[in-house]
């Protein structure tokens, strides 16, 4: 086995689990292995099947879910930790987990439930998902959650960097009291690079599914950063494609280009601040895990051309004109009729959601609206809202 880092984060050191605090003794698994293995076994995390990442479920059987994004994560982060010498399992952890939070129908239900919740403290996937892993998941016979290590839960709390008091919601102020998160500071290495890794797979692969549904013409991009220069190449080298070998050639080199530029530039970090320890990464002033200037430009220009092109596309505006409906016409239901809720979602600590504070009212509705997949949003609102026979 490869010797980590000095500055990797160390299983042996783990500062413990959530509920359980010491971790129980495994010969077979790292402490960061185990929370891997929680999060695949989690029915959060085979929900993100059916969930969308950029087209709702029933377009097309070829496009990514947040399932199959996660592990496009999880696979170039391993990637860039293993070349960096850190701990794969636990960025592996932080990728995997890091959308277990999300709504169904992506941003579209994200910002549909955060706007009925607006009077109630909001919605948000980050601390959705640390919702659904430190109480929502109720596999385990001890507790609720998943009691995954400090390391991982700081990961994902942080994955984005320090967390100011502006973005600090209810469950992560509640969280922070009980495992002192140290909010102000850097996640570990593992946990910027799983960061990156999201930001390089959705880059790459909106790419593919936007050329696929025929949102994007690749001859109309050869003009732009990173993507243009690719498409050239492809096309010099091998003339016209199927649209399926073109995507995946395109695909390919863009992850690989960020990829190495990634690791080029965290390794010029890595050798001005001299780290010996995990801790001097999280010390540190800024994040050491980047791209170049020149490259976090050009992949700036790539977000705001797929923003325009296809997040925006009216195709992809009428679906999400769709399911902020949905969205919003169940949690209003829900919030004036009760009643109408699965009979296990009335009740909330074995008291009625009526009789209880409003607040915590509202954010019972929405956890159970969080946790729908895309399909299973659309079924319970035609049984809710559909003039004909209640479905099954």
């Amino acid at each position: 086995m490869t010797q980590l880092a000095i500055y990797a984060s160390q299983a042996s050191d783990s500062r413990g689990r959530h509920i359980t605090k010491a971790s129980s003794h495994d010969t077979m698994r790292t402490v960061f292995q185990r929370d891997r293995d929680r999060i695949i076994h989690s029915a959060a995390f085979r929900k993100m099947k059916y969930k969308t990442q950029v087209f709702i479920y029933h377009e097309g059987d070829y496009f990514r879910t947040r399932l199959t994004h996660s592990l496009e994560v999880s696979q170039i982060a391993r990637t860039i930790c293993r070349h960096l010498n850190l701990d794969e399992d636990l960025a592996e952890a932080i990728a995997l987990a890091h959308d277990l939070g999300h709504t169904p129908f992506g941003h579209a239900g994200e910002t549909a439930l955060d706007q009925m919740m607006e009077a109630y403290g909001g919605f948000d996937h980050n601390e959705q998902t640390i919702r659904v892993v430190t109480m929502l998941e109720q596999c385990y016979a001890g507790f609720d959650g998943l009691d995954l290590t400090w390391e991982t839960i700081e990961g994902v709390i942080k994955h984005n960097g320090p967390l100011d008091a502006q973005h600090r919601r209810q469950t992560v102020i509640a969280l922070d009291k009980d495992m002192a998160l140290g909010l102000d500071s850097f996640a570990s290495l593992e946990a910027q690079i799983a960061n990156l890794a999201d930001d390089i797979a959705y880059l790459a692969h909106d790419c593919d599914d936007g050329i696929r549904a025929g949102l994007l013409d690749p001859k109309k991009m050869l003009d732009l950063p990173l993507a243009g220069p690719v498409l050239k190449q492809i096309y010099d080298q091998h003339g016209e494609l199927k649209t399926s070998r073109l995507v995946h050639e395109l695909t390919r080199n863009l992850i690989k280009m960020a990829v190495t530029d990634l690791l080029t530039e965290t390794g010029r970090r890595l050798a001005e601040l001299n780290p010996g320890h995990v801790a001097d990464i999280r010390a540190a002033n800024a994040a050491v895990a980047a791209f170049s200037d020149t490259m976090l430009e050009d992949l700036t220009v790539l977000r705001a051309f797929l923003y325009q092109h296809v997040w925006r596309h009216y195709k992809v505006n009428r679906m999400t004109s769709k399911a902020k409906r949905v969205i919003r016409e169940m949690f209003t239901l829900f919030m004036e009729e009760t009643n109408t809720l699965p009979e296990e979602w009335q009740y909330l600590d074995q008291s009625h959601l009526n009789a209880i504070d409003i607040s915590m009212k509202a954010r019972h509705i929405a956890d159970y609206i969080a946790s729908m997949t895309d399909r299973f949003a659309v079924m319970e609102h035609e049984r809710l809202f559909s003039p004909g026979p209640i479905l099954r």
